[in-house]
């Protein structure tokens, strides 16, 4: 399946606008509740998982500095991820009733123009560390790291040297995000997830397959180890 890169290499986003800020951001895990909504009456309709969340916790101020820092680029950043989830599939479901390889090309180009258009002095604005969170959720909302997603629709040479050029600015184009083992993703995990309880933003399913409340559980308890 052809797949839209639309928001670092195949809409030439420059990398080079990605400032040199590149803090890292750690806080405490906070009291989670993990509520299966399923509707238990005739029809039976399957829900979304609902979290709940407590109040989150700070060892101290530069904790809780870093948190909101890191809050802020996720709630910055999230929505560029989603939306390039969206022109994938509506690109995907578009080209798949074009039979001409050429007409294919001239259609994804048309695509690339508009969202530079719409969104290129935005995104020339974001700095390096939320260059390098975009780059993460790109692959959470699309299931496939930018730079595959580049050689897809752009190919291999293409993808090479969008992928040399963001190395120079200490970002990897093939990161994935994997809230599992990486505790940064798990606090945007966790970001997210009380952005979309308190619909500050909209939810967007992602086709990666984890278990936040499992996340949340064996960060917790590395965390009460430790």
């Amino acid at each position: 399946m052809i797949r839209l890169f639309i928001l670092l290499g195949a809409f030439s986003f420059p990398l080079a606008a990605w400032s040199q800020d590149d803090q890292q951001e750690r806080t405490d895990e906070t009291l989670m509740v993990k509520v299966s909504a399923m509707d238990t009456f005739a029809p039976t309709i399957a829900l979304r998982e609902v979290f709940i969340f407590g109040p989150t916790k700070f060892r101290d101020s530069q904790d809780m500095f870093r948190y909101l820092l890191l809050k802020r680029r996720t709630l910055k950043v999230y929505p560029y991820a989603k939306l390039a989830a969206e022109k994938l599939m509506q690109l995907n479901a578009e080209l798949e009733k074009i039979p001409k390889r050429n007409r294919k090309k001239q259609h994804t180009k048309q695509m690339q123009r508009y969202v530079e258009g719409e969104f290129s002095d935005e995104l020339k604005k974001m700095t390096r560390s939320e260059g390098r969170i975009l780059i993460k959720l790109i692959h959470r909302q699309t299931g496939t790291a930018p730079f595959y997603l580049v050689k897809d629709l752009r190919g291999g040479w293409r993808a090479f040297w969008y992928s040399t050029t963001a190395k120079m600015f200490d970002l990897d184009l093939k990161s994935e995000f994997d809230p599992m083992t990486v505790r940064e993703d798990y606090l945007i995990e966790e970001i997210l997830q009380r952005a979309f309880a308190d619909q500050t933003l909209q939810y967007q399913a992602s086709p990666l397959q984890f278990d936040f409340a499992e996340a949340h559980s064996f960060w917790s308890g590395k965390k009460n180890n430790q």
